[in-house]
């Protein structure tokens, strides 16, 4: 199915504050997600390379201990195993996708 409506996707809560959508083409993940304002992800790492974009809101985020205030328009590049946390300043929608596919975000 080339075309997906992504309002459609099944939803779930990954961490407290942080509702998930996603979709998985068999290499990657595209995490659509909804942040409330102050939910926090603690200092984590992880064998994904992951690129995070906010859509909506501010969201702050540390990578390797470089922390700046991204907003729409601003990406982040990910390298696999490194740590990074973040925390919602606003309510938030963020994109996050992984290469390769994320099994447990398949739900």
């Amino acid at each position: 199915m080339p075309f997906i409506n992504t309002s459609t996707l099944n939803s779930k809560e990954i961490l407290p504050g942080y509702i998930s959508r996603t979709l998985h083409t068999g290499s990657m993940t595209f995490a659509y997600l909804h942040v409330t304002a102050n939910a926090k992800i603690a200092d984590h790492a992880h064998p994904h390379e992951q690129v995070s974009q906010v859509l909506k809101g501010k969201f702050e985020l540390t990578v390797n201990g470089e922390t700046k205030i991204l907003e729409p328009g601003t990406v982040a590049l990910i390298p696999p195993h490194v740590k990074h946390s973040g925390k919602a300043i606003t309510d938030c929608e963020l994109l996050d996708v992984f290469l390769p596919e994320r099994e447990d975000y398949k739900f």
